[in-house]
């Protein structure tokens, strides 16, 4: 594998956490950089530009949320929060500022990497899809990759990164059926007791967004039991 391409920034103020996801990430072939409080990691992200970034939230400095609301000013880097933090809400917070994923102290290492390999494969998958000027158009629906916009009618609607990372991966294969755990593996990287209604409760919330009535099946259509696929133009 060509893994040692990518450069993770590992964001954490416990040694020892620290020292094994260092061990963890270097042993299956990835760049390494570490940081044990959150100016450093900012100062690290403009300097080193990594390809991913794995985010403690309680440093000793400032609140880890304020590492993602300082680098989404300026790059859409993969972010995944690694905390102790366990609350829904916390994993709400996080998410809805812009990290792409959360995972909850205990961890496995295997999680772990299956998490750092979807993030990068989703990023790597936009940034080959979204080609300068590339946009999806479906009905009144556009999705701007180069500005990971989605607008209806004209109008542009906030999503989350997760809602976006949605919506762009069933765009990238419209007209195929994307089955539950395809898109789950793809967007969170590995499936759970909760997985399927996770995705449900996201994709109830697009719908809402993007206007569309309970049962309705415009522009997204629920595979009863199977998938979800978004229309193509012959629908």
């Amino acid at each position: 594998m060509a893994n040692n391409k990518f450069k993770i920034l590992v964001v954490e103020d416990d040694r020892k956490i620290l020292s094994m996801v260092q061990t963890v990430l270097e042993t299956n072939g990835y760049q390494v950089l570490t940081a044990q409080r959150c100016q450093q990691g900012i100062l690290m992200l403009s300097s080193h530009v990594p390809d991913l970034v794995v985010l403690d939230l309680g440093l000793p400095d400032m609140d880890g949320e304020e590492f993602i609301r300082i680098t989404r000013r300026s790059s859409m880097i993969p972010i995944i929060v690694l905390s102790a933090r366990s609350e829904e809400r916390d994993k709400i917070s996080a998410l809805d500022l812009g990290a792409n994923d959360y995972i909850t102290k205990p961890f496995g290492t295997g999680e772990l990497l299956a998490r750092v390999r979807a993030s990068l494969r989703i990023n790597r998958q936009n940034l080959q899809a979204a080609m300068p000027g590339s946009v999806f158009t479906l009905e009144d629906l556009q999705i701007d990759y180069d500005r990971r916009q989605v607008c209806v009618g004209g109008a542009a609607i906030h999503v989350t990164q997760i809602e976006y990372n949605i919506l762009s991966l069933l765009s990238q294969h419209a007209g195929k059926v994307m089955t539950y755990a395809a898109i789950i593996r793809a967007i969170w990287g590995a499936m759970d007791d909760g997985s399927v209604k996770k995705l449900q409760v996201n994709m109830a919330n697009i719908r809402k967004k993007l206007g569309c009535r309970p049962g309705e099946s415009r522009y997204i259509i629920n595979e009863l039991g199977v998938g979800y696929r978004m229309q193509d133009a012959q629908d």
